[in-house]
């Protein structure tokens, strides 16, 4: 089974495995407002479907999982509408980090800003040992918008998400190992295989148990939700600074941003 997306293709396989692929390797996989409904709609679809079992999400080509978001739909927003947007992505994926059914990320290149954020909302995380893994937000005056600020510290602790979210400094796929970001490395040629393997050793065990599994773990993190508000709101006032406006011009420009805190 089969089915496209204008940004997304979506394809099933006879186990059950679903491939959900972000399909913009020409902009690298960023993520716009189309991405986000189509992946919204695809989410939804996969949840509800009897025939899939797990789903691996990726990105097209060989540079990409997705290199963060689309910074020219950023550099419009306001306090207002950047609240709204981050309220939004946080609610796409935790769909993903709350479906029932396994949702692996294999990591086949850049995984920055809300690519990063999109890799750790998926329940486990296969690199090719190509993959870059990064928060720059700070270089456009802005924080992780998607959920990131809450789970990076869940998986890599309060002192290494500090140090990537402030610095703003990707990782290589070993070292996003080492900390905990990721749960296996591998060959370019080999990761797609290597995720496939891992999703048809879980799609072998009581589906039921692997649903209150994933329930289970998930209930550690799921107090009343104030750090994703937080989060939320962070965005959005930053999204009225103008260190925002400077970070985002400079990017656009090509240029170095000379931010003065305000």
């Amino acid at each position: 089974m089969s089915q496209t997306y204008q940004t997304l293709t979506l394809e099933t396989d006879e186990q059950g495995i679903a491939v959900l692929t972000i399909n913009r390797a020409d902009k690298l996989n960023a993520l716009n407002a189309e991405v986000m409904n189509d992946l919204e709609g695809a989410i939804m679809k996969l949840r509800h479907d009897s025939a899939v079992k797990a789903v691996i999400i990726t990105g097209a080509g060989n540079r990409a999982f997705v290199a963060g978001a689309d910074i020219q739909e950023l550099a419009g927003l306001n306090t207002f509408t950047g609240t709204a947007l981050s309220e939004r992505g946080q609610q796409i994926f935790s769909l993903i980090e709350h479906s029932a059914k396994p949702m692996v990320a294999y990591v086949n290149g850049y995984a920055l800003g809300g690519g990063c954020e999109l890799a750790m909302a998926c329940h486990l995380r296969i690199a090719s040992d190509t993959a870059l893994f990064g928060l720059p937000e700070v270089t456009l005056g802005l924080i992780p918008g998607y959920g990131g600020t809450q789970r990076l510290t869940q998986l890599v602790g309060k002192g290494r998400a500090l140090q990537l979210i402030l610095t703003g400094k990707p990782v290589k796929a070993r070292e996003a190992l080492e900390m905990g970001l990721v749960n296996w490395v591998t060959d370019p040629s080999e990761g797609m295989a290597t995720t496939r393997e891992v999703l048809g050793q879980i799609v072998q065990r009581g589906p039921v148990a692997v649903a209150k599994a994933i329930e289970a773990v998930n209930a550690v993190a799921d107090q009343p939700g104030k750090g994703y508000i937080a989060e939320a709101e962070a965005f959005g006032a930053l999204c009225g600074t103008r260190d925002f406006k400077e970070g985002t011009d400079a990017f656009l420009k090509k240029r170095t941003p000379v931010f003065n805190g305000n």
